[in-house]
């Protein structure tokens, strides 16, 4: 559970309708090879940032020379990847799903945690502890000045990834739109961000009509941006980070993606409130927990390692509690959540 107080983030106004980013600079992939003793993770384009951050100064508080560092491989780069000093070449992880199955292939002499936007699914391999982290929202995205209406139904969302007659052109939904198709697509099979979406639309049977390969919550591909007929879903904290936190670079940004909002119980629920995730969103089927995976066996254990595991991801350690984690978290849109550093089992 967090224990300091929050550090409040003043931003600048966000107008979810207009997508201004701020290009920052970026934290990437680590500088050079990691030890074979530091803490290593791969996986989900949606947390990629933050942890990249959350691992410069993690690294900055620590006075002990020996100590394990925390480090971060971004979801794309180069590949083959060699994660540590020592470890055997892997296939760069791109998603939650791959980060999850490197780990689960792996030991910690390769992979020590996989970034994940989602919980335990079927199909995770068992032995895993999922690892929470901090609080996001999933919502649809369209670009600016398109055809797409400010807000769709949860029903009217599984419509048009299912392809469904009745909800493949913008008149059908709203009589004041052209009657052009509707272009639903979803992100990479492996991303987080897309199997919690389709799950919170209500799991459609996807049609021929849906289109994926995209990068998550990146509207500058060729088949976003600027597409007035496009839906897509996207991170609610990672488009405040591009955008309010000023973390947009010229390729993770939304480009001319706006977030809109969904009509939950006949209410139009906006995703943003006052240029945070809006509690009542979050608080939705919407709503979200995004971990930091480990393997159980090192998440328990006595020894350096899951002594080192538990000091950076766990209740008691600097994540959860250190208040330059809190404003990070903060900065990049997340939202700290009291489940922080609890572990759910696979």
């Amino acid at each position: 559970m967090r224990k300091t107080a929050a550090k409040l983030l003043t931003v600048a106004a966000l107008a979810t309708s207009v997508a201004t980013v701020v290009s920052g600079t970026a934290v990437a992939d680590p500088a050079g090879t990691p030890r074979a003793i530091d803490i290593v993770g791969v996986g989900s384009d949606t947390t990629q940032a933050i942890l990249n951050q959350l691992s410069v100064d993690y690294n900055a508080s620590l006075t002990d020379p020996n100590a394990p560092r925390l480090y971060s491989w971004d979801a794309t780069g180069s590949s083959p990847l060699v994660t540590k000093t020592g470890a055997t070449s892997i296939t760069r992880p791109n998603g939650s799903g791959a980060g999850v199955k490197a780990l689960a292939a792996n030991t910690s002499t390769t992979v020590d945690f996989a970034r994940s936007s989602r919980g335990p699914a079927t199909g995770d391999a068992t032995g895993l502890a999922f690892v929470a982290l901090a609080k996001d929202a999933v919502t649809w995205s369209a670009s600016a000045g398109g055809n797409a209406p400010a807000a769709l139904t949860p029903a009217q969302l599984k419509g048009i990834y299912e392809c469904n007659p009745s909800f493949r052109t913008w008149n059908q939904i709203d009589s004041s739109k052209p009657a052009v198709n509707i272009q639903p697509v979803l992100p990479q099979a492996n991303s987080g961000t897309r199997s919690f979406f389709l799950s919170a639309i209500g799991n459609p049977v996807l049609g021929t009509c849906v289109a994926d390969g995209p990068e998550e919550n990146e509207g500058t591909d060729v088949s976003l941006n600027n597409n007035p007929n496009v839906v897509f879903p996207y991170s609610v904290a990672h488009y405040l980070g591009q955008t309010v936190g000023g973390h947009g670079t010229a390729t993770d940004a939304p480009g001319s993606l706006t977030l809109r909002n969904v009509i939950l119980n006949n209410v139009s629920v906006a995703p943003v409130a006052n240029n945070v995730i809006n509690a009542t969103f979050a608080n939705s089927v919407f709503g979200r927990v995004v971990y930091n995976v480990v393997r159980n066996t090192e998440w328990t254990a006595t020894d350096a390692h899951g002594t080192a595991l538990r000091a950076i991801f766990g209740q008691d350690g600097w994540i959860c509690n250190d208040t330059k984690a809190d404003s990070d978290l903060r900065g990049f849109g997340f939202l700290p959540t009291a489940a922080c550093g609890v572990a759910t089992l696979t």
